[in-house]
This record gives structure tokens, C-alpha cells and sequence, in this order.
């Protein structure tokens, strides 16, 4: 079967920017820039772009050029005999369906409050009775069910036409409009009574808060940020790559993708962080950011309702664009392992995902007794952490281990495949910090995030849990350890 290509350079721009940009980006950055103090923030965020997100990007769509393949098959296609990287491809293959069982029903949550907000639901409303909706909303299987599966069938619809003729043309569109909307709605907030301190905040660093908070702290949640911002370690951003041609080299169209998708966080840093300023509501208010504080600032807004109804639409482009890349990834899975046709594939995973996303969507009503990670939490946090804190940094671990390694793809494919087309190189002297630097980085980051999980739960909980952290690592470093079967 004849792989497909991508019709444009900007579309494939635009489509794997849509994956990277994701309701994490415009939901997570304005409220962990409010969490840890702001400019300074955003400056070790850049740092930890350049040096970490941005070479495990190339990394990953080298991968998936090289390959033609989804990460179903590549590593098949392009792992030498005897080694044992086949196996990896489960993190990807896992990874994305775990993905769109939790974020459909997130995503159906922003589609819906774009009708809300439509209908004028929020408008002139007290701070209860926006919590009280929430709340409702979270409570109403029939409603949590009905938004989930639309926006799902939506996503394949999409994919059901293809990569030129759906995914590339709609999301020339979608991504459009999102940028257009953001630009619109970053004006207004700018310019509200009072967003001058926000602005302040949000562009001169302030070192002494940097300290108050803790350096480490910072740092280490500016580069977790960078890291999980594009989407990267399951597959998501490799089937893109398969469908690029080799007229581009791969390292400038990754720091092209990463800076469009800085560029929607650092806007949407201007949408929430000056109107929160302005109305006098702290801006690292956590997840709650979304559906509750801001819903509050446009029930005080003049014109709120317009300005709500926006916002939510450009939640939900950013949300679908996600949904979009991912489902086509989860398509590809079976016209690369089971030779199925598109139509066949779209359908089956259709139904699949739409069964898979009920128990997130049962954890919030009916199941909501079970709280698999602790008091408070529910079946999305498990699915979360499985994904953000397990799946992403290993499957990263595993895509640079596999261009670095000798007895993997090996560097020279790498770097020559990397390196195909015009534009940007990629250096050909950093292998040692591909090999050494950059995967230290990466484990730092896994088992940092177990630690801050657990640590809070007793000496034993947290011993536990780091243990079965260190067992999916070795099973990622088993999977590099293969040696090349002798001729």
C-alpha cells in the first residue's frame, strides 16, 4: 500500500503543531508560569526547549521517515536483527489508546462549555453557581457521555478522509482560526483595567520570587513542562514524519513546530494571566484555571458571554487538534500490523476508543468510589499518570537511545536521515550528549515525578511505587541492552 504524503510543508507544520498543541499547553503553561513566579519561569522554559524537547522531537520524526511507518512497525523496519527495540512499540501503541481514553472525555468538556458559553450560561453568574455547574456537569453520566462520544466520532470523521483530503485540510483551518481567535482574545485581556500588573508579572523575571519558591522547583518545573509540551515519546509525532517527504531537513521544521507551539502557550500566559490580574484572582489556581476562575471572569466581564464563547472555541480547536493526530496514529496501528484498509481501521478504533473513554467518564459519577492513586483522585489521574509520568518520558528514552546506540538505528542513520533536505542541520558532534546527557535528563524527569507523586503518602507507599518505577525503566533499557546478531 502506497504511504501517504503531505500535500504542503505548512501543513505538516500545522498538523503536528496541532499535536504538540494540546489543552496541557494552553491549560498547564499560563498556570504553572502563575505556580512558580512567572518570567523567570518562562526563561528556563526556553532553556529546556532548545536542549531537551526539541532534539528528542527530531529524534522522533527521524524515526518515522526513516521508517514510513507507525510506531507499530518501525522499529522493525529499521532495528537490526537479534535486538530487542521491536518490543518498545508498545509504549506508543499503549500510550495512545491510555491518551484518548482520558482525553476525549476532557476534550468533550471544552466542546461543551463552548455550547455553554454560547448559550449565556455563565453570564452574570455568582462564583457558586459556575463551581455548581462544574460540578453538575462531572455528575451527569448521560451528558459527560454524549460529549465524549461527539467529539470522538468528529476526530475520525476527520481522519475517515485521509491526510491531504481531512487531517491537513481541516487542520489548515482549525489551527488558523485558533491563532486568530488567541491573537483576539490576548488583546482584550492586555488592555482590561488593571492587567498592567499581570503583564508585569508575566515578562520581567523576578529572581527573588525564583528564590522564595525555590530554584529547584523552578527548574525542574520549567523542564518537566518543556519536556510533555510536544506531545512526544509515543508515537504521535513519528506518524507525521512518515508522511513527510525529504525535501526538509528535520531540525529546522522541529524548532519551527516547537516555536509555533511556544507561541500559543506564551498567548494563552496573555489571555488568563492579565484578566486574572484585572479581576483579582490568583493566577496559579491549578486545573481549576479552565472551568471554574475563568468562567468567573467572563460572568464579570462586559461583552463576557462573546468572550467566553471564544475562549471555549479555542480550548476545543486546541483539544481536536490533539484528538486528530492522536486518532490517526491509533488508525495507523492496524494498516501497519493487520493490513487493514482506512476505512476498516477508522471504524473499528472509532467504536474502541468510544468504549475505552467510559470508565474516565464513569470515575466522575458512578465510579467515582474508586480513587486509585489516593484520596481525591480518580480513574483520569491513574490514566494521566500512566501516560505523563510513564509512557511519554520512556518512549522518549527509548526513541534517543535508538538513534544514539550502535547496536540500534546508530547515529549515522540518524544524523543522515535527520540531515535530508534543505534547512537547519542537526549537529553532528552531540552524540555523546545524546547517548549520556540527554537520557540522564530524561530518567531525572521520570523518577522525579514518581517521587513528588508518592512522596506525600508515607515512606512505604513511596518505596513501593519507585520500585515499580525502576522496573519500567530497566524494561525500556532491556529493550536498548539487545545485541546485533552475528553474521
Amino acid at each position: 500500500m502506497k504511504r501517504e504524503k503531505f500535500g504542503s510543508r505548512l501543513g505538516f507544520i500545522l498538523v503536528s503543531a496541532g499535536c504538540a498543541i494540546g489543552i496541557g499547553n494552553v491549560w498547564k503553561f499560563p498556570y504553572m508560569c502563575g505556580e512558580f513566579g512567572g518570567a523567570a519561569f518562562i526563561l528556563m522554559y526556553f532553556v529546556f526547549l532548545l536542549i531537551l524537547g526539541i532534539p528528542v522531537l527530531v529524534c522522533e520524526f527521524a524515526v518515522g521517515r526513516g521508517s514510513r511507518k507507525s510506531v507499530a512497525a518501525s522499529y522493525e523496519v529499521l532495528a537490526p536483527p537479534g535486538t530487542h527495540w521491536h518490543i518498545s512499540k508498545w509504549i506508543g501503541i499503549i500510550g495512545s489508546y491510555l491518551l484518548m481514553m482520558f482525553y476525549t472525555t476532557v476534550g468533550g468538556w471544552m466542546l461543551y462549555y463552548c455550547y455553554r458559553s454560547i448559550r449565556g450560561e455563565f453570564k452574570g453568574a455568582s462564583a457558586d453557581v459556575v463551581a455548581e455547574k462544574f460540578s453538575g456537569m462531572l455528575g451527569n453520566l448521560p451528558v459527560m457521555t454524549f460529549w465524549t462520544v461527539l467529539i470522538t466520532v468528529l476526530g475520525f470523521a476527520v481522519c475517515y478522509f485521509g491526510i491531504r483530503g481531512g487531517i491537513e485540510k481541516v487542520s489548515k483551518v482549525m489551527m488558523s482560526a485558533l491563532l486568530i481567535i488567541m491573537v483576539v482574545l490576548a488583546v482584550h485581556s492586555v488592555f482590561l483595567e488593571g492587567a498592567g500588573e499581570g503583564i508585569r508579572f508575566y515578562l520581567i523575571p523576578d529572581f527573588q520570587k525564583m528564590k522564595e519558591i525555590g530554584i529547584g522547583n523552578v527548574i525542574f518545573g520549567a523542564m518537566s513542562q518543556a519536556f510533555f509540551t510536544l506531545s512526544i515519546g509515543i508515537g504521535a509525532m513519528l506518524i507525521f514524519g512518515s508522511y513527510m517527504d525529504k525535501k526538509r531537513s528535520l531540525a529546522g521544521e522541529a524548532i519551527n513546530i516547537t516555536a509555533l507551539d511556544t507561541f500559543v502557550a506564551l498567548t494563552a500566559g496573555f489571555i488568563i494571566i492579565p484578566a486574572c490580574f484585572s479581576f483579582g484572582i490568583e493566577p496559579g489556581a491549578g486545573p481549576s484555571l479552565i472551568f471554574i476562575t475563568i468562567p468567573n471572569i467572563f460572568a464579570q466581564m462586559p461583552g463576557g458571554q462573546i468572550w467566553s464563547a471564544l475562549f471555549f472555541l479555542f480550548m476545543t480547536f486546541a483539544a481536536f487538534s490533539t484528538l486528530v493526530a492522536v486518532f490517526e496514529n491509533i488508525i495507523s496501528f492496524d494498516m501497519d500490523m493487520f493490513g487493514w484498509s482506512r476505512n476498516k481501521s477508522v471504524f473499528v478504533s472509532a467504536v474502541l476508543i468510544c468504549a475505552l473513554s467510559m470508565p474516565c467518564v464513569l470515575g466522575f459519577n458512578l465510579w467515582s468510589g474508586i480513587q486509585p492513586l489516593g484520596e481525591g483522585t480518580t480513574i483520569l489521574d491513574l490514566e494521566d499518570f500512566i501516560v505523563s509520568n510513564n509512557l511519554l518520558p520512556l518512549g522518549s528514552l527509548g526513541y534517543v537511545l535508538f538513534c544514539a546506540k550502535k547496536n540500534g538505528w546508530g547515529w549515522d542513520n540518524f544524523i543522515g536521515e535527520a540531515n535530508t533536505g534543505e534547512g537547519m542541520r542537526f549537529p553532528k558532534g552531540l552524540r555523546a550528549y545524546m547517548l549520556y546527557g540527554l537520557p540522564l535528563i530524561i530518567i531525572i524527569i521520570y523518577l522525579k515525578g514518581y517521587y513528588d507523586m508518592f512522596s506525600g503518602q508515607g515512606t512505604a507507599v513511596l518505596a513501593g511505587w519507585m520500585t515499580a518505577a525502576v522496573l519500567f525503566l530497566g524494561f525500556v533499557l532491556f529493550c536498548a541492552g539487545g545485541r546485533k546478531e552475528k553474521v
